[in-house]
């Protein structure tokens, strides 16, 4: 569940009021897991659902995906990519750390009739077996939720669930994006590159909250090193928006970076 989406949507997509700066991050390092139980369903309202179609369908092409291929969805929130793919045929595995947001997917799922489950996880335990023929950590995913602290080790995770010849996909917010359009009582950490804010955030009621937002950023090449250093081959980085994946280059009006890698057959996870 991406910190930076939903009505908690602010740097790439419709801008949010009454942010302030509160201080260095959070030693509360579960804090999505409030925002995920008080928005809910209030999560699927935001425009930039929309655009779940589109990123499914590039993905598919882009990394010449077919059914029934296995795929696990990391950090999957409520499921819209899950979903997507499981109604094109695809086996799908999707596991998030937020109770709320995984029981909105399997009634999703249930409704539809789909045969796609969904687990609890946290990412930072994904424990998930080099058995799957395509791995997506998409909008954060809980990658870029850890505070600048765990990302390595929850890469290399991620990557260990791809099964030799099988590919990976993995969106981040871009470092450059978010220092360039700093706002007033917003910070940028540029040791661990989180980018914090506090936001007013809506619920399913109208209800609102204040939450503060910790995201971690990254570039292009901090992307490419880990792919490397978990044994994958960098098949493309492209800049990128919600509901609008390309194939462009990065630049700095791209709000996220999408990183599209591979496994060589006949080489394990490392």
């Amino acid at each position: 569940m991406p910190a930076n989406e939903g009505p908690v949507q602010t740097r790439s997509g419709a801008a949010v009021p009454e942010r302030r700066h509160t201080g260095r991050v959070t030693e509360h390092d579960r804090w999505f897991e409030e925002i995920a139980e008080f928005l809910g369903p209030a999560y699927l309202r935001n425009a930039f659902t929309k655009g779940t179609e589109q990123e499914v369908d590039h993905l598919i092409g882009a990394l010449g995906l077919h059914p029934p291929m296995r795929v696990l969805d990391v950090g999957c929130g409520p499921g819209r990519h899950s979903l997507a793919l499981a109604r094109r045929g695809f086996d799908v595995v999707g596991v998030d750390q937020s109770e709320e947001f995984l029981r909105l997917a399997r009634d999703a799922a249930a409704a539809e009739g789909l045969t796609c489950t969904f687990e609890q996880v946290d990412v930072r335990d994904l424990r998930a077996g080099a058995g799957h023929d395509a791995v997506l950590c998409l909008c954060q995913g809980g990658f870029g939720l850890l505070g600048g602290r765990d990302e390595t080790d929850v890469f290399a995770r991620i990557a260990a669930a791809v099964a030799p010849g099988g590919r990976l996909a993995v969106s981040a917010f871009s470092a450059a994006f978010a220092v360039r359009f700093l706002e007033e009582g917003e910070t940028f950490d540029p040791a661990t590159g989180v980018l914090h804010e506090i936001s007013v955030v809506r619920g399913p009621t109208g209800d609102e909250r204040e939450f503060d937002l910790w995201t971690t950023c990254f570039t292009g090449r901090e992307l490419e090193l880990l792919a490397r250093a978990s044994g994958l081959v960098v098949q493309s980085i492209a800049g990128v928006a919600p509901g609008r994946y390309g194939s462009d280059p990065p630049t700095v009006d791209h709000p996220e970076l999408l990183l599209l890698a591979r496994r060589p057959e006949g080489l394990p996870a490392r």
